[in-house]
């Protein structure tokens, strides 16, 4: 059996008028826009429509705007379109395209896989109905529809859909059943008949849980205002345990799961950091039969009992958008890639040696010496904008070492005990391990 490899997308847009808008209502918001538009400095009120069509205002009566091309009308803050897309990467088809219907919106998609395989793999979409951000959040509704595969994986058929109290804003996989993070509400699902069936929630957590990532037992939830919460699921009690949690409240924008202990995060304020939970702390956690140390440990700092440390930060200056951990070169080392608001992309590499450490570690900081920013900030300042730099080497600092003139690179490299060619021949490894 071929197998077959679909993408599925998650479109929206608030303050939209669905598709069955009818010819009236267009046609009243169209007037109303034409109005407000029209109205010039001097109270003419054809001056706008003639500059725009460049007629009469007879003639102006008979053309009707396009959609398409002044766009479509504007309808109230709690009105939104949405769909679900599939789409063959390999063509850049689209083989199934669902609208959904009675103002809901779409924010959150996982396959899942229930212990129940009468259907197989199932797609999971998470969906709030009328929601508002203005003047106050709120909403009518939260749903999570469950949808199967048909027609070889390319069209989708609805299974049931689940209301909820809030907004899911993430859903996962784990253990056999779906993990959602329903506002601060972490909550487990198992597949029924005609609903989801509740298993067990956490409503311990500070905010809105915007990320989720499973690995064994363990799940790492990202607070959107409160950095990460390390969770433990007990299967013999049913139950989910936070037992660590970060220190430093940071705005969540990205994250990735790097390993057992460690997770790397990004900030709204361009902050890109990397926490883990300390080995004699995650042994003693693993190690711990009854789980009684979990249940009875008092918190600290209104928190989880045990605290993550901190072992990378580092400023962007960017909103980091995107995290993902991979090798974009065959035999090349693993990195961390992210992506910006902006649109630039950046990696961190990680090294492999002490003495790679120490040479960049020495070039850098005689680039910030010999070669300071343009408009005098200094360096490490920009770097610490937030939170102090820790065990980053600014790469982009590095890499300007070749436009130095002649003189100045000699004089940075007798201080290294290198010659300039050295030095550009390790920049150019460190590159080539990237890309």
């Amino acid at each position: 059996m071929r197998q077959l490899y679909l993408c599925g997308i998650l479109q929206g847009n608030s303050c939209c008028s669905p598709r069955a808008f009818t010819a009236e209502e267009r046609e009243a918001a169209r007037k109303e826009c034409l109005e407000a538009a029209k109205m010039g400095e001097n109270g003419n009120a054809n001056n706008g429509q003639q500059m725009e069509n460049g007629g009469g205002a007879g003639d102006d009566e008979d053309d009707a705007l396009s959609d398409e091309q002044y766009g479509y009308p504007k309808a109230e803050s709690d009105k939104w379109v949405s769909c679900i897309r599939v789409l063959d990467p390999r063509t850049g088809n689209t083989t199934c395209l669902l609208e959904l219907q009675e103002n809901e919106a779409a924010f959150s998609l996982c396959t899942v896989n229930f212990h129940d395989k009468e259907y197989g793999t199932l797609l999971a979409v998470g969906t709030a109905k009328g929601l508002q951000f203005w003047p106050k959040r709120s909403l009518a509704a939260g749903f999570i529809h469950i949808y199967r595969f048909v027609e070889e994986g390319k069209s989708l058929e609805l299974v049931h859909k689940t209301q909820v109290e809030g907004v899911p804003l993430t859903l996962c996989q784990f253990q056999g059943r779906l993990l959602a993070g329903i506002g601060s509400v972490l909550r487990l699902y198992d597949l029924g008949k005609r609903r989801l069936l509740r298993k067990c929630e956490n409503k311990l957590f500070p905010n809105t849980i915007v990320s989720m990532h499973t690995y064994r037992d363990r799940i790492y939830v990202g607070d959107i205002q409160e950095s990460f919460h390390y969770c433990k699921y007990r299967r013999d009690e049913n139950q989910l345990y936070i037992f660590a949690d970060d220190s430093v409240p940071r705005w969540l924008t990205a994250s990735h799961h790097i390993d057992f202990d460690t997770m790397a995060g990004a900030d709204k304020f361009g902050n890109i950091y990397f926490v883990r939970l300390p080995q004699d702390l995650s042994d003693e956690i693993e190690e711990d039969p009854t789980g009684g140390k979990i249940k009875w440990e008092q918190g600290k700092l209104n928190g989880a009992p045990n605290k993550m440390e901190e072992i990378v930060q580092f400023h962007v200056g960017d909103v980091v958008t995107c995290l993902q951990k991979a090798s974009l070169i065959p035999g090349g080392g693993e990195c961390v890639i992210y992506g910006t608001v902006m649109g630039s992309l950046g990696a961190l590499l990680p090294f492999n040696s002490r003495e790679d450490v120490d040479f960049f570690s020495h070039l850098e900081m005689h680039m910030r010496q010999e070669h300071p920013p343009l408009c005098g900030r200094d360096h490490m300042a920009f770097r610490s904008a937030y939170f102090p730099v820790k065990d980053v080497i600014d790469g982009d600092l590095c890499e300007q070492f070749p436009t130095l003139p002649p003189d100045l690179q000699r004089k940075i490299a007798d201080e290294l005990d290198r010659t300039p060619g050295e030095i550009l021949k390790k920049l150019e490894d460190v590159r080539n391990k990237i890309i």
